[in-house]
């Protein structure tokens, strides 16, 4: 189990990109007594519900490769990160959203592809980072305990302040598969990476080994011991951590949409069949809208 807010696997089938990139003329895919289903009845098939999904992404990807890079490194350090978040469900997951890990991680390139072009059109000068730093919080890292029930949250509560050792208890106690072999010990997190509750509860523990009563979450009940607290500094020593922070809080659904209509714009693309005419309108109904008034 993983504490941290769950995100969305990817944004196209697999089944689609395979089927359009991988169907050619002629031929069959399927044979029966009764009929054969060709190529060509695939394609079709597969453009008329995934095409424009598709081939926004193919061209997009295309264009952005261009001017931005996404190293594989980059992809399987992104790929690990959702793996530690599902556990065992990664694969289940990955079937459910109709894809497998090859397909999963097109998906992560492009997206961080997005990403980045999304990051380059974001101001980051000093006076935008410093009015962020007066309410920014720096990473902290923390122990915890999982339970299901909230008196055995209490009943290790008491342990603690009978003088049982944190570690101990959670090697005991936590039904967080994860985490409990290593003390309860979870990866330094910042604001909003993890379940609201359990995040209040986190960062108002301010004290190395300061610990906190039961806390409950979606996922049962907590408690949480302070390893690392927060360290704000000053701005100029803060400053790597403050613009990746604020970039990250700035990369949202409408800024990526937003930068997709300015890549649609200067890229100068035009599509040539005519069932995926309007692949692209969602790219240029607002910036037609918007010259219009």
């Amino acid at each position: 189990m993983n504490i941290k807010k769950k995100a969305a696997l990817g944004i196209v089938s697999a089944m689609a990109v395979v089927g359009l990139t991988a169907c050619g003329n002629g031929g069959d895919v399927v044979k029966t007594d009764d009929g054969n289903v060709t190529k060509d009845e695939l394609y079709t098939a597969m453009k008329d519900k995934y095409g424009s999904q598709t081939v926004q992404q193919l061209t997009f990807q295309k264009v952005l490769e261009k001017k931005y890079k996404v190293s594989d490194k980059e992809i399987d350090a992104k790929v690990k990160e959702y793996k530690d978040q599902y556990g065992d469900q990664f694969s289940s997951v990955l079937a459910q959203s109709g894809l497998t890990e090859d397909s999963f991680k097109e998906n992560i390139k492009y997206n961080m592809l997005v990403q980045k072009a999304t990051e380059a059109d974001i101001k980051t000068d000093d006076k935008t980072l410093k009015e962020y730093y007066k309410t920014w919080q720096p990473d902290i890292t923390v122990r915890h305990i999982l339970v299901e029930k909230e008196a055995t949250a209490k009943e290790i509560e008491q342990k603690l302040k009978d003088g049982g050792k944190f570690a101990d208890l959670a090697k005991e106690y936590s039904t967080d598969t994860s985490t409990k072999e290593d003390g309860g010990l979870l990866p330094a997190f910042g604001p909003g990476k993890m379940d609201p509750a359990f995040e209040k509860a986190a960062y108002a523990l301010k004290k190395k080994g300061d610990i906190s009563a039961p806390v409950k979450s979606q996922y049962g009940y907590h408690i949480i011991q302070m390893e690392k607290p927060a360290s704000k500094t000053t701005f100029e020593k803060d400053k790597k951590a403050v613009k990746a922070a604020y970039l990250a809080s700035q990369v949202t659904q409408e800024n990526m949409q937003k930068t997709l209509e300015k890549v649609y714009k200067d890229a100068g693309i035009k599509v040539e069949d005519k069932d995926l005419k309007d692949a692209f309108s969602s790219y240029t109904s607002s910036s037609k809208s918007s010259s219009s008034k």
